[in-house]
């Protein structure tokens, strides 16, 4: 293990959060308070996390909410190491042809050259959260449905103050919304909210609280779910009351390897998971975590790890259930690929999307004193997701089906019922027997790149978990260029060129935001990172 680096060099004005009883760690200081006030109420992890993600749904909409999906990683009191994916599928009537004629119409353009759209309609895909929200506390809460969702409901109808970092990212709205509803939803006098004025969204209370009475069923069957299948149509989209009645969450096991003594537990396809494992094997087997913190051959070698697994995931992960998916975090594949690694950037394709802003998302980790370990992950994808807001609900839907390709020879193009190439990666460590980590990177396609150098930072350089989090960051954009955080130490972007890295600087807000909560020896500990308005809270 590498001597720790100069920490103080990483800015981080904040220590790591201990606590005895329960932690919360997320992106947003009133939803951490929501879960840690669940934990003093007889709640444990699983109910605080479903609490937490409820409020973030109020206070950052523009990420989250019930017209979106959810997924966890878990470790439970009793040592089970556990995956949930609460994630809908493509509508019926979603076909490849179908799509293209719609989207044609939409864009102007020939339907053989349409692509799938970012954004709108076509993009929305059956929501999971408000199954997933029900599902997870029944299974393993200690509390109801309608406890865990009634600090969201209080938020949203009696107000709460909009944070900074996410009155910024308020903004897009102004643009994005063009339906009268949606702007007297989300905007005020047709503006965004400014940092600490106070927002009510009352639609969106009414709707959790419904779902807090009525259970995930009002939403996925009878008058709601018929306007959320109305507001898609009326649009141009596909999506149909049919579609949101068969949905059901499942249970999934996840997919692991180890990387410095430690196993890393990830979500299998059709998320990115498996992208986290290979480049963690493949930086393995090139000891990348073996150079000094602050040279050129560390980011190198880390970074042509990451290019080759994103390059393979981008290609084959996909619905497992439509499309098999090679085995892409063996360490007999990793040594392969890591073969392929030499001195000079290499010119392999990172495959797919990935640019600064490609995805929103909130994350958080929480963990209590019975020994429940949660990471869990909620999001609608892009800035208030498809753009879509269903009248007179508050409900925002999702444009994950933005990730699905229309060509017929993709592993990951379309079909009707088809789950999309999913970003969203909740993490989970096992560093000793009685030593576990949740944790996770936010920022769409940064999140497998985020895993990779936080854990790198804890496991390899022996980092406190604030100041791994904290650390600066690079990433891969879709045109293959490396983008490096402003804050490395002057000299690294020249060597990173020399080598044939096609290097840019970005400002943190391109790097994504995380947490981490650990629970060891009774203690809990956890950490948040300053590119949103994260906290750890703890009791």
């Amino acid at each position: 293990m590498n001597p720790n680096p100069d920490l103080d060099r990483f800015d981080s004005r904040r220590s790591t959060a201990y606590a005895r009883n329960g932690m919360v760690a997320t992106s947003q200081p009133l939803a951490a308070q929501a879960g840690v006030e669940a934990l003093r109420d007889g709640g444990n992890a699983f109910d605080a996390a479903v609490t937490t993600a409820a409020v973030l749904n109020v206070v950052e909409p523009m990420s989250t909410g019930i017209g979106g999906d959810a997924f966890a990683l878990y470790r439970t009191a009793d040592g089970d190491v556990g995956a949930f994916r609460s994630c809908g599928g493509a509508p019926a009537d979603a076909t490849i042809e179908t799509v293209r004629e719609r989207a044609a119409e939409r864009s102007g353009v020939d339907p053989a050259a349409a692509s799938m759209p970012d954004a709108g309609p076509l993009a929305v895909t059956v929501p999971g959260t408000a199954r997933g929200w029900e599902r997870l506390v029944a299974d393993h809460g200690n509390r109801s449905l309608a406890a865990a969702l009634d600090p969201a409901v209080e938020y949203a109808t009696e107000g709460f103050p909009v944070s900074e970092v996410i009155a910024d990212m308020w903004t897009v709205a102004e643009t994005l919304f063009t339906e009268d509803g949606a702007r007297e939803e989300y905007l005020l006098d047709g503006r965004s909210p400014d940092t600490g004025e106070v927002m009510t969204l009352p639609d969106l209370g009414e709707t959790l609280a419904t779902i807090a009475t009525a259970g995930a069923d009002a939403f996925y069957e009878g008058p709601l779910a018929d306007r959320i299948a109305e507001a898609v149509q009326a649009r141009g989209g596909l999506l149909a009351a049919d579609d949101l009645a068969g949905f059901e969450p499942e249970y999934v096991d996840p997919v692991s390897t180890t990387y410095r003594g430690a196993e890393v537990y990830e979500l299998p396809p059709n998320n990115q998971g498996l992208v986290a494992l290979e480049a963690l094997n493949i930086a393995e087997e090139l000891d990348a975590g073996g150079y000094d913190y602050d040279s050129a051959d560390r980011v190198h070698y880390f970074a042509e790890s990451l290019k080759r697994a994103f390059h393979d995931g981008h290609y084959y992960i996909t619905d497992p259930a439509f499309e098999d998916v090679p085995a892409l975090g063996s360490k007999a594949y990793a040594a392969e690929r890591a073969g392929t690694v030499g001195e000079r950037a290499g010119s392999v394709s990172v495959g797919g999307p990935g640019a600064p802003g490609d995805g929103d998302t909130v994350l958080l980790t929480v963990a209590d004193d019975a020994g429940n370990v949660v990471s869990f992950i909620n999001s609608i994808f892009g800035h208030f997701g498809s753009g879509v807001v269903v009248p007179g609900t508050g409900i925002t839907l999702q444009n994950r089906g933005s990730s699905f390709s229309l060509d017929p020879d993709h592993p990951n193009r379309i079909e009707p019922g088809k789950r999309p190439f999913h970003t969203l990666i909740p993490g989970l460590c096992r560093l000793d027997s009685d030593d576990w980590a949740a944790f996770g990177v936010m920022g769409g396609y940064m999140q497998p790149q985020g895993h990779l150098q936080v854990l790198a930072n804890l496991l390899d350089y022996d980092m406190p978990l604030q100041a791994a989090m904290d650390a600066p960051r690079w990433r891969y954009l879709a045109d293959g260029s490396l983008a490096v955080e402003d804050r490395f130490p002057d000299g690294l972007l020249p060597k990173l060129a020399r080598r044939g890295h096609d290097v840019t600087v970005r400002p943190p807000g391109d790097f994504g935001g995380g947490q981490i909560t650990r629970l060891a020896e009774g203690v809990i500990s956890g950490a948040t990172e300053p590119r949103k308005d994260g906290t750890a809270a703890g009791f």
